[in-house]
């Protein structure tokens, strides 16, 4: 059986004070990377004591159609997340990726054994073979986590306030919520910084991957759009699990913008000179001051 070991947390510089940072600089370095290593949670998936449930709540679970794919993702996440993890030269961003990547393969763990306590049936997992390109594959990665993290902090919070996840189920599980807003903080503050290290023949080459990463997760999702009236899981497990919240009668304008209020929320805790993903939030913003009615005012 495999098993985590967890790894020594100790930063090698201490992070920059107060003062303003310039994206790329070694301050900016030192600030993401010893942010995700300073907040890193020991917490052990093997004693994790999972709530008991009535009958009702757990056919509601385990009926979600998310679990399949929401381990093989954590699988593939840790894989690449690590495989990029051993060409870093220096020591803290490697220290820092390593971590990253401990915590998806810790996710992994987590989901198993939350489906081995509630009796979720699983279908066999495919081989995970190393990547080819560590970069893209960690690019594709973190990307993918921007736009799934967004809806998972909305759906949580609206299975929580809906009563669809019991509360002890609610507060048993949001560690694993908590490092997804770790993650895509690290992911877009080291793409900003890597760009401006690169050499300058080197960036346009760069930024046509980043648009060929976007170009496969969009086509991803038109693949995973077309596979949902056979029947079969995709990668997109954040947005398919929707509808089980609130059957056919959910709404989608309510739970979108409670993804926008929930981004803001978990990401507004950390420094405040710290990029924070831009895009997807941009896009949902704009979809809602044109479509649907205006967000109730708080």
């Amino acid at each position: 059986m495999t098993t985590l070991t967890f790894p020594e947390i100790t930063a090698s510089v201490p992070a920059p004070g107060d003062g303003p940072i310039r994206f790329g600089s070694e301050e900016h370095k030192r600030l993401f990377c010893t942010t995700l290593l300073d907040t890193f949670n020991p917490y052990r998936p093997a004693v994790i004591d999972w709530p008991k449930l009535d009958e009702a709540t757990t056919a509601r679970i385990t009926a979600l159609p998310i679990w399949d794919i929401a381990v093989q993702t954590e699988n593939r996440a840790g894989l690449n997340v690590c495989t990029y993890a051993e060409g870093i030269a220096d020591p803290l961003l490697r220290k820092a990726v390593e971590l990253n990547g401990f915590e998806e393969r810790r996710h992994r763990y987590v989901l198993s054994n939350l489906v081995e306590a509630y009796g979720i049936q699983l279908a066999p997992e495919p081989a995970y073979p190393r990547p080819k390109n560590p970069e893209w594959a960690f690019m594709v990665t973190g990307y993918s986590e921007c736009i799934d993290s967004f809806f998972a902090f909305g759906l949580f919070e609206t299975a929580k306030a809906s009563g669809f996840f019991p509360a002890e189920l609610v507060d048993t599980f949001e560690p694993v919520v908590h490092e997804e807003g770790r993650h895509i903080l690290f992911f877009v503050n080291w793409v900003a910084w890597h760009r401006r290290n690169m050499a300058l023949w080197r960036r346009p080459w760069f930024e046509l991957k980043v648009l060929a990463v976007w170009a496969f997760l969009v086509w991803e999702r038109i693949g995973i759009a077309s596979d949902v009236s056979h029947g079969e899981q995709d990668n997109n497990f954040t947005v398919n699990g929707a509808s089980q919240l609130g059957g056919d009668g959910i709404d989608v304008y309510k739970l979108l913008d409670t993804c926008l209020s929930e981004n803001e929320r978990r990401l507004g805790i950390y420094d405040k000179r710290l990029k924070r993903p831009r895009f997807f939030p941009f896009v949902i913003r704009t979809f809602r001051r044109f479509f649907g009615p205006k967000p109730a005012a708080a």
